[in-house]
């Protein structure tokens, strides 16, 4: 279990630490195993939203409700390793606003195990990005994101997009408020059961690039 995994983790680290759980509305047994844990790790929380939203509301939502210095968002699949938060971590700390995982960056150290058929969309949809939205971007859809507190009071409360789409949203209002964020090689494997639908969900994301674009011309 990822969460599970997330919190050995952090208790290994020297520093402080909260995780965040955002349920956006689902029907199987999250909350239950979120109080199961927060008894054994003081600060994790639980944010019940009534009903789905959209996983850029929900990512917005904890976000905005976090209180460290360094904010990060994940997938709750665990496609990518909670240990990669360190390779993100070093380009903060090398100078960057913002650190972005990502999956199209070669890397000798970084492994990406996914089908061919969704490389392929992916690229095709980060194409799109690049042309429309945000140039130099190779992947904007990795969901392992890094970000100073103060990208996250400036740039998130501006966001309007609630469904997969958002990242882009994030990246471009960064770009324009003049924030650094890097992107940088991650571990990754697709996992079976995902929410994602990379067919039916890259149209609906594509829609949301164009709203995006026109928005905030």
């Amino acid at each position: 279990m990822y969460l599970e995994t997330v919190l050995t983790y952090l208790r290994s680290k020297p520093f402080q630490s909260e995780v965040i759980v955002v349920n956006d509305g689902s029907t199987d047994d999250t909350s239950g195993v979120v109080k199961f844990f927060q008894s054994s790790f003081a600060n994790l929380r639980l944010i019940e939203l009534p009903s789905n939203r959209g996983k850029g509301y929900a990512v917005r939502t904890g976000m905005l409700a976090g209180r460290g210095k360094y904010r990060l968002f994940t997938d709750a699949d665990g496609a990518t390793p909670i240990e990669e938060l360190e390779r993100l971590f070093n380009a903060i700390i090398g100078g960057s606003d913002g650190a972005i995982g990502s999956r199209a960056l070669a890397s000798e150290e970084c492994i990406v195990k996914g089908s061919i058929h969704r490389k392929i969309i992916g690229e095709c949809f980060n194409f799109i990005v690049r042309s429309l939205c945000v140039n130099r971007v190779r992947d904007t859809q990795c969901g392992f994101k890094l970000f100073t507190e103060k990208v996250v009071i400036h740039v998130f409360p501006k966001l309007t997009v609630d469904r997969f789409g958002f990242d882009v949203e994030i990246l471009y209002l960064s770009r324009r408020a003049g924030f650094n964020v890097t992107e940088v090689p991650v571990n990754w494997h697709n996992v079976k059961g995902g929410k994602v639908n990379v067919f039916t969900d890259s149209f609906r994301m594509l829609g949301d690039v164009l709203k995006v674009r026109l928005k905030h011309y």
